[in-house]
């Protein structure tokens, strides 16, 4: 963008341009963008609006998580002591917690470090059966390393509908699975699945087994999945990136390119070396 470009955005566009990238930032690295952010746009109350305003919204969107200040957990937004109204009765209580439970066992077991917390979302004030009702099932998990030029993220949103009319259990998923690498490059995985499922209405010890277990196979699957489809990236999407025939008119040895560096022995296999 030239200077004189620059001189004809108002505010309001700088705002929204500097909101994109602090939102489209990969997970856990949100200050390195806001820095850059900033020294671009050369101005603190511009860039301070910005802020305020992507923060939030990128911290929701990546279930970030506050540690409380007793240090006796972690939740994904603030904590406040809940309201009477707020609770739930006994009845949905009870399904709740042992659901919650459960979760949290799951959780602890796949993923490291991993944050998830069950809601009650409908339904609350339910008193016995015959009550239909729901939850909603978080889970968050991020794996930062920007030593090794590497960071991820699992995020996970189960809504759960207890439909007591059917003595049905309705399950529904959205995953999402980010990751950057940036090491002498920059490669970005921004991977989503949306998914379905049920079981039958039943206790709430055996929903809360019934219902994590639904859920720990269908993020299993959707994991050995997109493994899956990393093996195969090398004979797939790497290979479709480049011409068939390269302009040194020697095609690239794809059978064997993990005897190659990414930098000085691929150069010398297509005699780019000395190109400089």
């Amino acid at each position: 963008m030239s200077d004189e470009e620059e001189s004809q955005l108002t505010d309001k566009e700088k705002i929204e341009i500097a909101k994109w990238f602090l939102l489209n930032s990969p997970v856990g690295e949100i200050q390195y963008v806001a820095k850059d952010v900033k020294e671009v746009l050369k101005d603190e109350r511009v860039y301070r609006i910005a802020a305020a305003e992507a923060f939030p919204l990128y911290n929701k969107s990546h279930m970030i998580c506050l540690e409380f200040p007793d240090r006796s957990g972690e939740v994904c937004t603030d904590a406040r002591p809940a309201n009477d109204d707020e609770l739930p009765s006994s009845y949905i209580e009870e399904y709740r917690c042992a659901f919650d439970a459960e979760i949290i066992k799951y959780v602890s077991e796949a993923y490291p470090k991993g944050i998830c917390c069950v809601y009650c979302t409908n339904g609350k004030d339910m008193e016995g059966p015959g009550s239909s009702f729901e939850f909603v099932v978080v889970i968050s998990a991020a794996r930062l390393s920007p030593q090794n030029f590497c960071n991820g993220s699992w995020r996970s949103i189960w809504t759960v509908e207890f439909k007591d009319d059917i003595q049905l259990v309705e399950v529904r998923g959205k995953l999402q699975v980010g990751a950057h690498y940036f090491e002498e490059g920059n490669v970005q995985l921004d991977a989503k699945l949306e998914c379905r499922d049920s079981t039958m209405f039943q206790s709430p010890d055996d929903c809360a087994v019934s219902l994590t277990n639904i859920i720990r196979h269908h993020e299993t699957e959707y994991l050995n999945s997109l493994q899956t489809s990393y093996s195969k990236l090398p004979d797939t999407t790497f290979k479709d990136l480049r011409r068939k025939l390269p302009v040194t008119r020697t095609l690239f040895p794809w059978h064997n390119t993990l005897q190659f560096s990414l930098t000085r022995d691929i150069q010398k296999n297509l005699g780019l070396e000395n190109s400089e």
